[in-house]
């Protein structure tokens, strides 16, 4: 079965994304901002609910910090946060290109060859956690891009 991760990364065929599901994780996300919740545990939520709303199988948060520094501030799972750590140490993978470029980058097969000759370490440990596919969104602060989520298929 293929699956997909996301950075906030998203998949190239979206899926229909009723409006209730977007309410209620927007709702979900404003209760832990008026309780006083740490950063931690919202942005934990919110790579949760990309998986849940992008209908992808794995999510991460890279977002930038002061000195303009990507960070992993959250994961869906442990498949994904080793595949985000991995793209940092390495410097290499679609979340760092869509931050790079300000676009959606979406790679539909992490076996084939455009994936291997863009990004050929990340592309093996993709396929090595069981993502056959990966996708990274830029996250914006008005015009400028501070992270990417990451969304990937499983493969396994």
């Amino acid at each position: 079965m293929d699956t997909e991760l996301a950075h906030v990364s998203a998949v190239a065929a979206a899926p229909t994304v009723s409006g209730r599901g977007v309410a209620e994780a927007f709702v979900a996300l404003a209760d832990m901002l008026v309780t006083g919740s740490d950063a931690a545990d919202f942005m934990g939520l919110l790579a949760e609910r990309c998986v849940e709303l992008l209908g992808v199988d794995a999510a991460g948060l890279l977002v930038t910090d002061q000195p303009g520094e990507l960070r992993l501030m959250a994961a869906s799972g442990e498949r994904a946060r080793s595949l985000e750590l991995f793209q940092l140490r390495y410097a290499q993978g679609p979340c760092l290109d869509c931050v790079g470029g300000g676009e959606v980058v979406h790679c539909p097969d992490t076996d084939g060859a455009e994936a291997r000759r863009r990004w050929p370490r990340f592309a093996q440990q993709a396929r090595d956690h069981g993502f056959a596919a990966v996708s990274a969104l830029p996250m914006r602060v008005r015009e400028e891009v501070i992270g990417a989520l990451p969304g990937a298929p499983l493969v396994l």
